[in-house]
C-alpha cells in the first residue's frame, strides 16, 4: 500500500479529479439537465483503464462537480457512487483484456450502462411527486436512453481519442503517462572504448 501513494499518484489524481470538475462546471446547466447532457468530462471516465488513481479522482471530482447540478445531496452521494462503481469495474477490465479496443469497448460499458442506471432514478426519485407511475416510468426509460446515447458519445467519442492519445505518449515514454511498474524504454548504451 505504501508503494500505492506516491507523489505522482497523488499528482495524477489532483489533476483528473480538477479536470472533472473543471470540464463538467464550464458548461453549466447544460452538463447536468436536458435530453442530451454537454459532459464532456466523461471521457476522463477511460482513465481507470490506465491508472487506478483515477478512480478516487473520478469520484472525488464527480462529486464536486455535482454540487453545482441543482439535484442536491441525491446526485452528489449516488452520482458520485454511480462513478466510483463505474470506475473500479473499468479498472477490472483494463486488468483483464489486452487488446486495445476491446479494452476501450468493455471499459467504457461500465461507465455508460451505470450512469444510464442510475442517474435517471434520481431523477425520478426527485420528481416522483409531481406525476403518477406511468409518466415516471416513462421518464426513467427516456433519460435511460438519453444518458446511454450522452455517455456512449463521450466515452466511446472523446475517451478513445484519448485512450490512443494515452498509449502514444505512453509508447514515447513520456512519465507523467507511465505508471511506476512501467519504464520508458532506454537506447542501448553503445560502448565507446576500443
Amino acid at each position: 500500500m505504501k508503494n500505492f501513494f506516491t507523489t505522482k499518484r497523488i499528482c495524477r489524481a489532483g489533476v483528473i479529479a480538477a479536470l472533472y470538475v473543471a470540464l463538467t462546471c464550464v458548461f453549466g446547466l447544460i452538463a447536468y439537465q436536458g435530453i442530451l447532457q454537454i459532459r464532456p468530462a466523461e471521457a476522463l471516465c477511460i482513465l481507470p483503464l490506465f491508472f487506478p488513481e483515477a478512480i478516487p479522482a473520478l469520484w472525488i471530482g464527480c462529486m464536486l462537480a455535482n454540487l453545482f447540478s441543482g439535484y442536491g445531496w441525491y446526485d452528489i452521494v449516488f452520482g458520485g457512487l454511480a462513478t466510483l462503481a463505474a470506475a473500479f469495474l473499468t479498472y477490472g477490465a483494463g486488468r483483464l483484456i489486452k487488446n486495445h479496443v476491446l479494452k476501450i469497448v468493455a471499459g467504457g460499458f461500465f461507465p455508460v450502462i451505470i450512469n444510464a442506471v442510475i442517474i435517471p432514478l434520481i431523477i425520478v426519485f426527485l420528481y416522483g411527486d409531481l406525476c403518477g407511475y406511468e409518466a415516471l416510468s416513462i421518464a426513467y426509460w427516456v433519460n435511460f436512453g438519453s444518458m446511454c446515447a450522452t455517455e456512449s458519445l463521450w466515452i466511446y467519442g472523446l475517451g478513445s481519442m484519448l485512450y490512443f492519445a494515452i498509449v502514444g505518449l505512453q509508447k514515447k515514454g513520456v512519465r507523467v503517462f507511465l505508471s511506476e511498474t512501467k519504464k520508458p524504454d532506454k537506447p542501448a548504451v553503445q560502448n565507446t572504448e576500443n
